[in-house]
């Protein structure tokens, strides 16, 4: 089953259990990614909903340490519940480990010595970590190995 079909899924389950905020938070990622069909004139394929769910996943983050900072508890928790409904539909997730594995091998592969050659790991580890990984922590890891 497609992640599409998947999610298209879940907001007829959520319809028919009347589990309000959970079907506002489906039907927002499925008119993102209608949204993106409409303008590119595409069907999208798993991938490209995957860095959807993961942009949503993205603002939410923002959003919420926003919040805290406003000390606006309601809207912090309204946050984390969509968060925690977007966040089923992202594959799973690496192990701290094998981040730094993929990591280290991407280092080794492109030869990079120094800061300067980040981009070209990041360039490597982009396509394999994508949705799997939280890129700015990859980023940071690489950044304090090239360092070091």
């Amino acid at each position: 089953m497609s992640l599409k079909a998947r999610i298209t899924d879940d907001m007829k389950t959520a319809m028919r259990a009347k589990e309000m905020a959970r079907l506002g938070t489906i039907r927002l990622l499925l008119a993102a990614i209608k949204q993106r069909e409409v303008d590119e004139r595409i069907e999208l394929d798993d991938a490209a909903i995957s860095n959807i769910v993961e942009k949503l996943i993205k603002q939410r983050k923002d959003s919420i340490s926003q919040f805290q900072v406003a000390g606006r508890d309601d809207l912090v928790a309204a946050e984390q519940a969509e968060l925690a409904v977007l966040q089923a539909y992202l594959p799973e997730q690496l192990s701290a480990a094998e981040v730094e594995a993929a990591v280290a091998a991407a280092i080794a592969e492109s030869g990079a010595s120094s800061a300067k050659d980040m981009g070209k790991v990041m360039g490597l580890l982009k396509p394999r970590l994508a949705g799997r990984a939280d890129m700015g922590q990859v980023s940071a890891l690489i950044k304090a190995r090239l360092a070091g």
